[in-house]
């Protein structure tokens, strides 16, 4: 197990380096720079915009940019934004990321409490009323963009009924203690159900399908046969098996969180890594796009590997050695 993890500890540095040339590349082949728009004002000097160009390195090669900028990151250093001027990358997104954190933590516990009973009783319950009607919502779930279910839920909860806030990640500064917890926990409900609407349909129908099939396995008739409990059939035999593909479903939900709430933050106002991603993207901002990239497809592969670590532990047969 340890050599294995060492083996795809050592894979996650060329997929992060094709990761940051992709990226790079897609950034430095869109039209403009950072100072394109400000070429408008016909009162500013050319030549201003040429040695603001060349003091941010924007005139050297490209090949020559990304491998300055490469250097850097391997040393911790994710530059300086090119809008907030004088603020490190870095302190930008530690600024925001524990508000998308706790917004993941929460959309994931929420999918999990729902989906994964739902998705058993569905199946211990074939084609019963409630297996229609966890159907028909699984099928909702799926269909409905997040955006669209944002805004509905924003109209809904927020103006008609004014039961939580439509926007923001805390009414008001100055909030300590549990008034502070009870105000951003009423901010990540409604972000937070939108984010993990299409997950918990999805996670609700593998769930399913997966505990169906084991229901029908031979070995779970044959516990039954021996006088074993439904509790222990279920629990003991038939949960396990069937958590294996929702582990892997999870493997790439910690990074599909992430990037997934760049629209949900954005439709909400959620001061996240989403709604920075979003102004940076406007404006160009090519260290803090770069740096967010590397942190989500760093979080997926991570995630992946977390998924395989797991295998192991829900079916001790998964061996990696």
């Amino acid at each position: 197990m340890y050599k294995y993890i060492i083996r795809r500890i050592l894979i996650f540095i060329p997929m992060l380096i094709a990761l940051t040339i992709i990226v790079f590349g897609l950034i430095k082949a869109a039209p403009g720079d950072p100072l394109t728009g400000r070429l408008m004002n016909p009162d500013i000097d050319p030549e201003v915009f040429e040695r603001q160009r060349e003091a941010l390195g924007l005139n050297d090669p490209v090949p020559v940019q990304y491998f300055h900028w490469l250097t850097n990151v391997v040393q911790g250093d994710f530059g300086e934004s090119f809008i907030y001027r004088g603020r490190d990358v870095s302190a930008l997104i530690g600024d925001r990321l524990a508000n998308t954190f706790y917004l993941g933590i929460f959309t994931l516990f929420i999918t999990i409490i729902v989906s994964i009973p739902i998705g058993i009783y569905s199946a211990r319950n074939p084609y019963s009323p409630f297996d229609y009607a966890a159907t028909t919502f699984g099928f909702f779930g799926l269909a409905v963009p997040n955006f669209f279910f944002g805004l509905v839920a924003i109209y809904l909860f927020s103006i008609k009924l004014g039961w939580l806030p439509s926007h923001g990640s805390v009414s008001q500064p100055g909030l300590e203690g549990f008034e502070l917890f009870k105000d951003k926990l009423s901010h990540l409900i409604l972000p937070g159900l939108t984010l993990g609407l299409g997950g918990t349909a999805s996670y609700m129908r593998f769930m399913r399908s997966e505990v169906l099939d084991v229901l029908s396995s031979d070995y779970i008739r044959t516990a039954r046969a021996k006088g074993m409990t439904e509790q222990n059939v279920l629990y003991k035999h038939t949960l396990r098996n069937a958590l294996i593909p929702i582990i892997t479903l999870l493997g790439f939900e910690i990074g599909a969180l992430l990037s997934g709430a760049v629209i949900t933050e954005g439709v909400f106002q959620y001061q996240g890594i989403g709604t920075l991603f979003i102004n940076s993207i406007g404006n160009r901002d090519y260290p803090v796009i770069m740096a967010i990239n590397l942190l989500l497809g760093f979080t997926i592969l991570v995630g992946n590997l977390l998924a395989d670590i797991f295998y192991s532990i829900v079916d001790p047969r998964i061996r990696y050695d």
